[in-house]
């Protein structure tokens, strides 16, 4: 039969469990602002009745409960919505470091504006014009030489502000790199400290809300995914377990983590700013593979970044830093790595088109007379020996100090003739893919193909028009894109929020009902205590 005290049982249990959900409550309520918090809920168990089947069973009219238990601690999470959060967190990542890129690139070349080189070229092709129309002037040829040196002046700037940026991106990729290393090693300690406590049939919570808040951190870096291992034990079956953190390298899983421990990524051929035995820097001539793990730790692999001409590293803000800085894709015709990225493409292309300005302009130049005897074959420019650095190294040529060097005429000893000084401001607008170049006011030609520019279609101009525009739309695409991840993340973590996060309005109201819930159990306490009473003081006392 029942015992005497099978109701205060009863109502104790429940003031326990309705207690425990008071505490969880407040718990909620106090990390309302925590960023990463996740709200917790009480999952309130009925405890098992009275009595056990037997084939003995007790005189009574069949099984009574017996109260309630908090039978678990758990998050209130929906693991599908983290998978598309960190999902649209690393497409963001990965179009933030591009448009960032483009972005400063665009600043320095600074077009269209009157400051920018093809501003700088037009006034040195009218400076040119205007000394046809009196070649003789001292003024006009002194006007002639100073908007040369702008021109080289611009070069100069454009290529070494370019530089310094491409330099810079190294260094945020170093620190990228760093981060990376870092929230893997975060992560695989709090799976140590998880794999200490699950198998004691306990849910860490605030320890799941942590690591998940660096998973969300390491997705915006790098295309990570996470597999789930059991801890054993006596782990709850709503134990999460460790967090296995790779990523993708063609169909090859790539671990950062595993259990309690970690991988770091390095470059091969890169630098250690630490002194801690990774190289994080990357090489300065561009990005050829990754290595997962030092070469002291079992399993070290390497991750090339292209395969096949085609960039295969996952992404986000590594990769999209990465292609900024400069990647190697392949080998030229001599063998020689090809570095392309935006920045090493820019400089490049500025390299070319200050060769091909440069070697074209002195070979037009070469053929006409200034103002003395010797003039003739005079070039106008120096420094571009080669095309590699072109940009940075191109100059006036020190005969141009003298004036008279400038050649002005097609005619030797006419000094009142300023045909080649037309030709020389038609340099910027000659078709590069011709054969020959006929020049105004001389029977001679130039033969393009024996100056080997490296630009071999449109015009000086053109090309560099092609160029600026390229960045123009590379920037929209990568602002847009930029745009758009960030309307899915907001809208994705608006809806993990909705799920996950803390409500003061629904905790007030649990608030109340959960007290509520107490004091009618210790309401019930008070009736019971009056049964109890009667049975004992007011039982047996008939007849005195």
């Amino acid at each position: 039969m029942l015992s005497t005290f099978h109701g205060l049982e009863v109502v104790k249990r429940g003031m326990m469990t309705q207690q425990a959900a008071l505490y969880v409550t407040g718990h909620n309520v106090a990390n309302a602002n925590t960023p990463g918090y996740t709200r917790q809920r009480v999952n309130f168990v009925t405890t098992e009745p009275f009595p056990a089947p037997a084939l003995n069973r007790p005189q009574i009219p069949g099984q009574m409960g017996t109260g309630v238990t908090a039978g678990s601690i758990e998050r209130v999470r929906e693991y599908f919505l983290d998978i598309q959060y960190r999902e649209e967190n690393n497409k963001l990542g990965y179009w933030e470091a591009r448009a960032d890129a483009v972005s400063k690139m665009e600043d320095i070349m600074n077009e269209p504006s009157d400051n920018g080189l093809a501003k700088t070229m037009d006034q040195f092709w009218q400076a040119l014009q205007d000394l046809s129309t009196n070649p003789e002037n001292e003024g006009a040829r002194s006007v002639v030489r100073q908007r040369g040196l702008a021109v080289v002046e611009t070069f100069h700037y454009l290529a070494n502000s370019l530089s310094q940026i491409q330099t810079d991106i190294g260094t945020q990729v170093g620190v990228t790199v760093t981060q990376i290393n870092s929230l893997a090693k975060q992560i695989s300690e709090i799976n140590q400290q998880i794999a200490s406590v699950e198998p004691n049939g306990y849910l860490p919570n605030d320890l799941y809300d942590e690591r998940d808040r660096l998973v969300d951190e390491l997705s915006k870096l790098v295309n990570v995914q996470v597999e789930k291992v059991p801890s054993g034990g006596n782990a709850l079956a709503t134990a999460e377990g460790a967090y296995n953190i790779y990523f993708m390298n063609g169909n090859t899983k790539i671990y950062l983590v595993q259990g309690g421990n970690f991988q770091s990524i390095s470059f091969p051929n890169g630098q250690d700013v630490d002194g801690d035995g990774i190289k994080e820097m990357p090489p300065a001539t561009g990005v050829t593979e990754l290595q997962v793990g030092s070469t002291s730790q079992v399993g070290s692999t390497s991750v090339s970044f292209t395969s096949n001409n085609q960039v295969t590293f996952p992404m986000g803000k590594l990769r999209g830093l990465i292609e900024a800085y400069g990647y190697v894709n392949g080998q030229d015709s001599n063998g020689q790595p090809i570095v392309t990225g935006i920045y090493p493409d820019m400089l490049n292309n500025l390299d070319k088109l200050a060769y091909t300005f440069g070697t074209l302009f002195n070979e037009v130049h070469k053929q006409g007379y200034g103002l003395k005897d010797n003039s003739h074959g005079v070039a106008f420019f120096d420094g571009i020996g080669q095309v590699t650095d072109a940009a940075k190294t191109i100059r006036l040529s020190d005969d141009i100090n003298d004036l008279a060097n400038i050649a002005a005429s097609t005619e030797q000893k006419q000094s009142g003739n300023g045909n080649n000084a037309i030709n020389l401001a038609n340099v910027g607008g000659m078709l590069l893919s011709a054969d020959t170049i006929s020049l105004i006011g001389t029977t001679n030609t130039i033969q393009i193909s024996s100056l080997h520019l490296p630009l071999t279609s449109g015009t000086i101009q053109t090309n560099y028009q092609g160029w600026i525009g390229k960045i123009g739309v590379d920037g929209e695409q990568a602002n847009r894109m930029k745009n758009n991840s960030d309307v899915l993340l907001q809208s994705v973590d608006e809806r993990r929020q909705s799920v996950s996060s803390v409500s003061l309005d629904e905790e007030m109201m649990n608030m109340i009902k959960f007290q509520h819930a107490y004091n009618a159990a210790a309401r019930q306490i008070t009736v019971v205590d009056e049964m109890l009473d009667k049975i004992i003081n007011g039982m047996g006392i008939v007849g005195r």
